[in-house]
């Protein structure tokens, strides 16, 4: 399965964890979310970019809006 995820400035915390809220769609077209905790990233690269493009996160669809800040799963 391929994926399209763009991030939002939403941030809730899953089991005590900070995970950031990614929407997009799959490569058929299904619009999906999904609860990032952690991305790695090769430390031997600049991240400047990285960092600048995860800064500028767009707002949450209104859906994502409305989960609470706070998940269990």
């Amino acid at each position: 399965m391929e994926i399209h995820l763009h991030s939002t400035s939403k941030i809730v915390s899953l089991n005590g964890v900070p995970a950031r809220i990614w929407e997009g769609y799959t490569q058929g077209g299904i619009a999906i979310h999904a609860f990032i905790t952690r991305i790695g990233v090769d430390n031997s690269l600049n991240l400047a970019e990285f960092d600048r493009d995860l800064d500028t996160a767009s707002e949450p669809s209104p859906e994502m809006q409305a989960i609470s800040l706070r998940l269990l799963i």
